[in-house]
């Protein structure tokens, strides 16, 4: 199933072929091309390659991408939508290409906020140091809806309560790389990471080895050692399962993807039960097996109907407990929450300074915490110009795109803001990067914004980042949202070797 063009490599590569006359973006970095058109150096000679393939064969390559994806079961859920719920997960196969000495920065500046944001959750559900410093303020942090209370002096077996990140990134009009969120609960996303490369590899093999690009495949490896290694029990006697909601779960199609690919059960709340010495055990026809790490894909409140919900029919009746007597390893730690609050966000750079003494070394988005006074007063005078976010939402929903937004919508979420501030933040709109993208529609290639969620493991000899991510990219024109639910979709990430 390969489908390449040939072409010989230039500083013109982009000139020519499926990329002439690409009509970039005014005000965006793009991510292959400079302004002039001609491709940045790192990439000329992949791009010299693609750029002398004809709509034609893109077009075909396309096609057998998507039947590929069908024929795997390649997709997602969106809840929301009356015309059904199962779609093929949208895949542009132009790539997205980072140069190594762009990436090497973001690599450390992952690891660096990752150790921070694990050093800040022992805190807050310890001594809370942070806060009796002034460094944080407490009002803001502990009435986060992620904050457990209950859970204050609480030591998950292992030591790390973010095992597995996902940290989104944009980048500005200067090409810097920003962090925009934290998803440190159960970030979603990185089987589709996967599952784009070995797209990739079948269609363009050639254009793979001319570009030098480093490999992905080996995260699930990365993943079931790492979640070994927080294992209560040394790691060779180690029981792993993937504890799933189902199949109606937005998520599922990457549960059975990561547990087929670590070699582990996939399960669901009611094939696991705790004993009275509040251990884990797993039912098999063979009998009960004690399990002691679960990679759990379900929200705090459903985990336990002992600890939270009670009408929880997802998680599994005592499990809490068997995470607080040191018995079994959850994995990410429940309370992960208040750590990924949009409106913690802010403070992100304070804590790395307070727990590392170092600086940032990823920037990040300017931000207004409507629960300010001031803050508040500033975003209600200015919600024209400005991103406005539910601090609870997630997929693009409870957002206003200020410089896009009627007056009937301001409207709404001033009043909005004025009765819940804490619920809320303010961005100014950042100008994303852009990508060439294949519009099947059009049969032409054009700038669409991408942002980018890499992935970063930790366990016990710390953080691995994984070597790119995932590529959303907004299909629609003139949108900046890139989220599935909201009609984006994905390109394969290629981290260039030095």
């Amino acid at each position: 199933m390969t489908v390449e063009g040939q072409g010989a490599a230039g500083a013109d590569a982009a000139a020519s072929g499926l990329l002439a006359g690409y009509p970039a973006l005014d005000g965006a970095y793009d991510e292959l091309l400079g302004a002039d058109g001609a491709a940045r150096p790192e990439f000329r000679a992949a791009l010299a390659m693609l750029g002398a393939m004809t709509p034609d064969e893109l077009e075909r390559a396309q096609g057998l991408a998507e039947v590929a994806l069908l024929n795997q079961g390649v997709t997602f859920s969106v809840y929301k939508d009356s015309r059904g719920t199962e779609k093929i997960f949208p895949f542009c196969l132009i790539p997205r290409m980072i140069a190594a000495r762009d990436w090497a920065p973001v690599e450390r500046g992952l690891e660096q906020r990752t150790r921070a944001l694990n050093l800040f959750l022992d805190d807050i559900y310890g001594e809370q140091r942070i806060l009796t410093s002034g460094t944080a303020p407490g009002e803001l942090i502990l009435g986060a809806t992620g904050y457990l209370p209950r859970l204050r002096y609480t030591k998950p077996a292992g030591g790390v309560r973010v095992h597995i990140g996902g940290i989104d990134l944009i980048r500005d009009p200067d090409g810097a790389f920003l962090v925009l969120e934290d998803n440190v609960r159960t970030p979603s996303g990185v089987s589709y990471v996967i599952e784009n490369r070995m797209l990739s590899k079948r269609i363009f093999p050639h254009l793979m080895d001319a570009a030098r690009v480093r490999r992905v495949d080996v995260y699930a490896m990365q993943l079931a050692e790492t979640l070994r290694s927080v294992s209560p029990v040394a790691p060779e006697d180690t029981c792993t399962v993937v504890l799933t909601p189902g199949q109606y779960n937005s998520a599922y199609f990457e549960h059975t993807f990561l547990a087929r690919n670590m070699g582990v059960d996939l399960v669901q709340g009611g094939d696991l039960y705790v004993d009275s010495d509040d251990c884990v055990y797993l039912k098999t026809t063979r009998g009960p097996r004690r399990v002691h790490v679960v990679y759990r894909r379900i929200d705090d409140a459903f985990l336990d109907p002992e600890a939270f919900r009670p009408d929880s029919l997802l998680g599994v009746k005592g499990i809490m407990r068997a995470w607080a007597a040191g018995n079994v390893t959850l994995v990410n730690a429940p309370g992960n929450g208040v750590a990924d609050d949009k409106a913690v966000y802010p403070f992100v750079p304070d804590m790395i300074r307070y727990y590392l003494g170092e600086e940032p070394i990823i920037g990040q988005v300017p931000t207004y915490v409507c629960l300010r006074p001031d803050d508040r007063e500033y975003v209600l005078e200015h919600l024209e110009e400005l991103v406005v976010k539910a601090v609870d939402e997630a997929g693009g929903y409870g957002m206003l795109m200020g410089p896009q937004s009627t007056r009937a919508e301001r409207e709404e979420f001033a009043a909005r803001i004025r009765a819940t501030p804490r619920r809320y933040i303010a961005q100014p709109r950042i100008e994303l990067s852009t990508c060439p993208t294949w519009l099947p529609e059009k049969r032409a290639v054009a700038p669409r914004r991408v942002d980018l969620r890499p992935y970063v493991l930790t366990g016990s000899e710390g953080p691995w980042v994984l070597p790119g991510g995932l590529s959303r990219v907004a299909l629609v024109e003139g949108s900046y949202v890139v989220n599935s639910s909201q009609g984006g979709g994905s390109k394969d990430t290629w981290v260039l070797q030095s």
